[in-house]
């Protein structure tokens, strides 16, 4: 090989070793890097967006299609005095919808029951057991209970709607008849015994 040749490999590796070094240990004219920012604590939330809680709810059903609202506005307007000491639809079923103690608003019932046959008969006669108050009750109780609807079916389809507060003046009131042939005078509203509650309470 020719002393030139050999000079020319040579001066070639040392140029690419030069460039090579200076990739890695970087050119004195680069930005320095950037400074290390501080973390955001994890705990920390701006105070212009607080942080919330979705508040818990429910999805209507078939079985219990109405809302704590709108069955408390039933309830209400029910009027006292009024309607038959006992009613004489024949249930063959029942559903029992149960509302969170306290629910209010557009919020449906948490928990669904059915009982069939001889358990929805002795329910109602549990229904009919408690006499018709004259008047709504003045004076209730402050502490706090689910509110029930009882959906009574019978053999034709009829659905037979009452209320059922465990809690409070404890009104025990029909507020709907449906079905063909059915609508017609309900009972008269009167208060849930403990008998009642206690049942209702059991799954």
């Amino acid at each position: 090989m020719s002393a030139l040749r050999t000079r020319g490999l040579i001066g070639a590796t040392l140029v690419v070793a030069v460039l090579g070094m200076t990739a890695a240990c970087g050119s004195e004219n680069a930005p320095p890097p950037p400074a290390a920012q501080p973390t955001a604590n994890p705990t920390d939330t701006p105070s212009s967006t607080p942080s919330t809680t979705p508040s818990p709810s429910s999805t209507p059903s078939m079985e219990c299609p109405e809302t704590i609202a709108s069955v408390k506005t039933a309830t209400d307007k029910v009027a006292w005095g009024t309607g038959p000491a006992k009613s004489l639809f024949q249930p063959v079923s029942v559903t029992i919808c149960q509302y969170d103690a306290g629910a209010t608003g557009a919020v449906y019932a948490n928990v669904t029951t059915k009982r069939t046959a001889a358990q929805a008969t002795d329910l109602f006669a549990l229904v009919n057991a408690a006499k018709p108050v004259a008047k709504q009750p003045a004076f209730c109780t402050k502490e706090l209970g689910p509110t029930y609807v009882l959906r009574f079916t019978d053999n034709d389809r009829g659905v037979l709607s009452v209320t059922v507060e465990a809690f409070g003046c404890h009104r025990l009131v029909a507020t709907s008849l449906e079905g063909q042939g059915k609508p017609g005078a309900l009972p008269a509203p009167r208060q849930a015994t403990p008998e009642l509650i206690k049942s209702l309470g059991l799954r």
